[in-house]
Formats: structure tokens, C-alpha cells, sequence
């Protein structure tokens, strides 16, 4: 079955004779097992969900407009500022190799090395018999650099967060976030079971606010936020934010996913651009998965935080294997190299703010993106988002829309990431095939 045809048969499945998504049954959907309870079948029958649905609709979309699908897409090679997608080659926007580290000859040698010394896995969660030297090499390091205590690597990013901020918060506890927090925050809140209450977009006054009316009535009490927010490329007010939290006895929790690496005159991250003490944020969190140029995750802080997670956190210290060896070994060069050449960070924020310049002297909106590696570029619709992305690939530029429900509606966007390697020439190229695409986009149709 070709892939167009079981998009329109899925698509006719779940549309009735309006075009609107069906809400009864198909008439060859199986009885109910009960016949006095009526089972509808998106409660069912997984092609019914409203997933499904989303997805029959992006998927004819595309096939309507003769575009190729550009998700799970094949590459060759390693993704830097260029990447090999069906034998052609492509301005990349969309890796967060952010340092141009996972194709660094230093990084794959060191990962090859564990892999000779340790194989590709210890066989075991860390508090049994799957602890290694460079767990321990790796954290020691990464404290000292972020002057802290200690840190504990997690084996993904979005599990380590998710899994610290479970762990940490209780019933009778509050989290207080950023609305734009990423998922991993969000579903580490939601499984703590604690009280949670988002305040509006790096609005300190509002936080200030909720703090002032509700610190009493919990016990422990934590803030969310990003380094850098991921969709949007804008760095919060961390100093006010320390200061509130001190002022109302909470703990601070900063996910540096796409700050560590990036910001600051070293590249360090948010204490390093505001010039900060380690141990002013009691939280410090971070993915391997951008500058380390790995898979994983940390958490950072004081002795007694990583002592906590490390022995009761499951996700991070129980219930889980250890990091892969490989893994490990390139987060730790890639720390080495990030201490030793601050200048990777330096270019990325160089050319990141070219592609902001440029991009505001073609007219182009991108938001409130500052000083950081991530650049939105304003769509509104997510049919135009869409259909931008689109014919920029058909034109060799590889920039991943941001649609409803990732974001907010009308707030479809193009992210694009910029990386150490890319150059003026990519952006100028980028920038002008943009603006001449946006000036002839055709209107949307409501689709989404």
C-alpha cells in the first residue's frame, strides 16, 4: 500500500460527508461487549483518537500541496550546518549540535575508547554494579565548572527533569512555572502530584504575586524556568528571579537544555552570563543532547540534592540502567572542550545574532529571541508555517516548523538553530529565500 493512499483512506475514515472530523462509530466497527454502555470508538479504537485525526489532517496537507513529508527524514553523516538528506546537500536549521561537537574527531574518539574499555553498556543501574569512572569524572567536572557541590548524570534529558522535579515535589508541596517550560518540566509537575500554578512568560511580578499569596499554604515550594525558552529564544530575568525566591524561602529550578554551552562570555551558561554564584540557583539542570553533542541529562546543585536523587529519584538514580558508556565519554570531552574553547560560544552567538539582524532587515518578526543560538521566525498561521517550511526544502534549506498544538494557535513559527559552523553566507541565503517565499505564501484556509 503506497503511503498516499493509506493517508486517504485513514483521512475518510475519521471525515464524514462536511469534512468535519466523525464523532459516531463506523458501521463495521465491532459491538460493544456490553450492549447498555455505548463505547464510542475514539475510546477504542487508537486510528479514532484525536491524535489521528491531527495527524490524517497535516499528512493530506502535505500530499494536497505535492509536498514531501519532513518528518523522521533519513541523513547521512553528521548534522552540522549542512546535512545530506536524499543525496542532496542542505543548509541545516534545524540541529542543536549548537558547539559543532558530535562530529568533533576528539568527542568520537573519547566515545570509542569507552566503548573498547567498557563495551556498549555496564548491565546494570549505578546503584548496584553499573557505576563507572566516568560518571564520576563527568560530574566532578561539570560541578566544578557551574561551582556547585556536586551533579548526577541521568540517562536522557527529558527523564532526568521530569523525573528531579517528580521526585522533589509532593501533595503538600507547590510548583510555580513559566508558562513556555518545556514538556519534560511540565510532566515532572504533573507526577509530583503537587499544587502547580503557571505564571505569564517571564513575568517576575507575577510570580512575586502568586508567591505572596500562596507561600504559606505549602511546604516546599519550586520555580521553573529555562535558560534560554526553546521556542521563542529569550533568556528570563534570572537575578529577580533569585531574589524572589529567596525573599519567599523557594527553590530555583533552571532548565539550561539550550543556555549550557551557548550564553555567557565562557559559554557557561546562565551564571555565567549574569555573572552569578553556582550555588545562587538550587537547581541546575541541562540535556546532553545540544552542546555535550550526547544523550543524557544532570542535575546540579548541593551535595544533599544529588545525595537525594542519586539514592530515592526514580528515573535518575533508581528503577534505570545507567548512562551508556559512550555516551558519558562524549559528554566529558565535550566539557573539556567547551572549558577549552570558549570561542565555539562566541561564534554561535555571533552568527545567531547576523541571522537576527538580517531576518529584522527583511521584515521578518523574530519575537523576542536575544543573545541565544535559537531564532524564531513569526508565522502566525501553522498552514503557512507549513508551507514555508516546505518549499524551503524544496530549495535546500532544511528549517522545522513549530505548529499548533506544540504552540499556541496563531503562533506557528519557523525555529531555526543556529550552529558555530554555520557561516554569512548560509544565512544570507536563507534570509533572502525566506522573505521572497513569505511574500508569496498563499492565504491559509483554516485546515488547522
Amino acid at each position: 500500500m503506497t503511503t498516499g493512499s493509506h493517508i486517504e483512506r485513514l483521512r475518510a475514515r475519521l471525515l464524514g460527508k462536511t469534512g468535519a472530523p466523525r464523532a459516531d462509530a463506523d458501521a463495521d466497527a465491532p459491538p460493544a461487549v456490553d450492549r447498555r454502555v455505548t463505547v464510542r470508538p475514539e475510546h477504542y479504537d487508537f486510528a479514532h483518537f484525536p491524535e489521528m485525526r491531527e495527524y490524517a489532517n497535516t499528512r493530506w496537507y502535505y500530499d494536497n500541496q505535492g509536498f514531501e513529508w519532513n518528518m523522521f527524514r533519513e541523513h547521512v553523516g553528521v548534522t552540522s550546518a549542512e546535512v545530506e538528506i536524499d543525496g542532496r546537500r542542505m543548509i541545516n536549521f534545524s540541529s542543536y549540535n549548537y558547539l559543532d561537537l558530535a562530529g568533533d574527531p576528539r568527542v568520537k574518539e573519547a566515545a570509542k575508547r569507552a566503548i573498547d574499555d567498557y563495551g556498549t553498556s555496564t548491565g546494570s543501574g549505578r546503584i548496584i554494579v553499573g557505576e563507572i569512572p566516568l560518571f564520576g569524572e563527568f560530574e566532578r567536572e561539570l560541578a566544578d565548572v557551574l561551582g556547585v557541590e556536586a551533579a548526577v548524570m541521568g540517562v536522557s534529558g527529558w527523564g532526568t527533569n521530569a523525573g528531579a522535579i517528580g521526585y522533589l515535589a509532593r501533595k503538600q508541596d507547590l510548583i510555580l512555572y513559566d508558562e513556555l517550560v518545556h514538556n519534560s518540566m511540565l510532566t515532572g509537575a504533573k507526577i509530583s502530584g503537587a499544587r502547580r500554578f503557571a505564571f505569564a512568560h517571564n513575568d517576575c511580578d507575577a510570580l512575586d504575586r502568586l508567591l505572596s499569596e500562596h507561600r504559606g499554604q505549602y511546604e516546599r515550594v519550586l520555580i521553573l524556568t529555562e535558560g534560554v525558552f526553546s521556542m521563542d529564544g529569550d533568556i528570563p530575568d534570572v537575578p529577580r528571579l533569585i531574589d524572589i525566591k529567596r525573599r519567599h524561602k523557594a527553590l530555583l529550578m533552571v532548565d539550561e537544555a539550550h543556555s549550557m554551552g551557548v550564553i555567557g562570555p565562557r559559554g557557561l551558561g546562565v551564571v555565567d552570563h549574569f555573572g552569578l554564584n553556582g550555588a545562587d540557583i538550587d537547581i541546575h539542570f541541562s540535556t546532553l543532547s545540544k552542546s555535550f553533542a550526547t544523550i543524557g541529562g544532570y542535575v546540579a546543585g548541593r551535595n544533599e540534592l544529588v545525595t537525594m536523587l542519586k539514592h530515592y529519584a526514580p528515573g535518575i538514580g533508581l528503577y534505570i540502567a545507567s548512562p551508556n558508556p559512550a555516551n558519558a565519554a562524549a559528554a566529558l570531552e565535550a566539557l573539556r572542550i567547551m572549558r577549552a574553547e570558549p570561542e565555539r560560544a562566541r561564534n554561535v552567538v555571533a552568527i545567531a545574532d547576523y541571522f537576527r539582524e538580517r531576518a529584522q532587515a527583511a521584515g521578518l518578526d523574530i519575537g523576542p529571541s536575544h543573545a541565544s543560538a535559537v531564532v524564531p521566525v513569526m508565522i502566525a498561521e501553522s498552514e503557512t508555517a507549513l508551507w514555508l517550511a516546505a518549499r524551503l526544502f524544496d530549495n535546500g534549506v532544511f528549517a522545522f516548523p513549530m505548529i499548533f498544538p506544540v504552540v499556541p494557535r496563531n503562533a506557528a513559527r519557523l525555529r531555526f538553530f543556529l550552529n558555530t559552523a554555520h557561516t554569512r553566507g548560509h544565512v544570507d541565503r536563507t534570509i533572502a529565500l525566506l522573505a521572497q517565499l513569505k511574500a508569496s505564501a498563499p492565504p491559509a484556509k483554516g485546515l488547522f
